[in-house]
């Protein structure tokens, strides 16, 4: 997920699956998507789908659920999950480089993925390409369902670059019995260029004692709500719906998701 050594990959998915278990994100979805079906199934891609926590659900709707992700210890989950259906597939892929494939009614872009993007490339570019490559496998009147955390202020732009002390996201044990944590360090925010900078921290011990860490620098760039409709804009695709969060709220000042449903023309 963050160009880690394996062991430590194992153990950032097993953590994955253990800590990230809300399901008002995906609750949200097949509601928005059965609104706009009249409830019935639709041809579904989601990009980077990970272990599967949206993309499973998703089948279990009822949907032809398609994803991919290039963290191979992610999808390795999957099948368990997804026991007894026959309405779903995976694969791996790198979403920058890869093919996405075609005719799609709705293409999934949730769980924060335009800032979690893992790439080479230029941030704000690989932004943009995810939402282009999203507009260019849609089949006609398709939706795209983009869900993500914009720049920190919504409405005024946001000029105070700042620091933040050291944030522990994830401690714990793997299914192996290795126990680690993951922190982020030495944190500064680029108000300017709308960038966080700070260094992922891994520290392991092994269930035989080894020790493993690894630091990996992160640049992170916070679109802004403008940058993300002026790219949906680009790619062909009318804005239906904005929300400021899975309850429907409006977008706001105070509002720390953006949840964009964009339909092509």
């Amino acid at each position: 997920m963050f160009n880690e050594k394996p062991v430590i990959s194992k153990w950032v998915a097993d953590m994955y699956d253990q800590r990230v278990t809300e399901t008002d994100d995906v609750e949200f979805l097949l509601s928005t998507i059965g609104e706009f079906s009249g409830r019935a199934p639709v041809r579904v891609l989601e990009a980077c789908c990970g272990s599967g926590r949206i993309l499973v659900p998703l089948a279990r709707a009822g949907h032809d659920a398609t994803g991919f992700d290039a963290d191979e210890f992610m999808l390795v989950k999957i099948p368990a999950k997804a026991a007894g259906l026959n309405n779903i597939r995976w694969r791996k892929a790198d979403a920058a480089r890869d093919d996405w494939g075609a005719g799609y009614e709705v293409v999934v872009l949730f769980a924060n993925i335009l800032y979690n993007i893992t790439s080479d490339m230029d941030y704000a570019q690989s932004q943009e390409l995810f939402i282009r490559k999203a507009a260019d496998v849609l089949a006609p009147g398709g939706r795209v369902f983009i869900d993500y955390q914009p720049a920190r202020n919504l409405i005024t732009p946001d000029t105070e670059s700042r620091k933040m002390d050291d944030c522990l996201i994830w401690e714990g044990a793997d299914s192996e019995g290795n126990h680690g944590r993951m922190a982020l360090v030495d944190y500064a925010y680029d108000a300017a260029a709308k960038l966080d900078i700070f260094t992922r921290r891994f520290e392991l011990t092994m269930k035989n004692g080894e020790t493993v860490t690894q630091d990996i620098p992160c640049v992170k760039h916070n679109a802004s709500l403008e940058q993300a409709r002026g790219w949906l804009a680009a790619a062909g695709l009318m804005i239906e719906a904005e929300y400021g969060g899975y309850d429907r709220r409006p977008i706001g000042a105070e509002t720390e998701r953006a949840i964009i449903i964009a339909k092509g023309i």
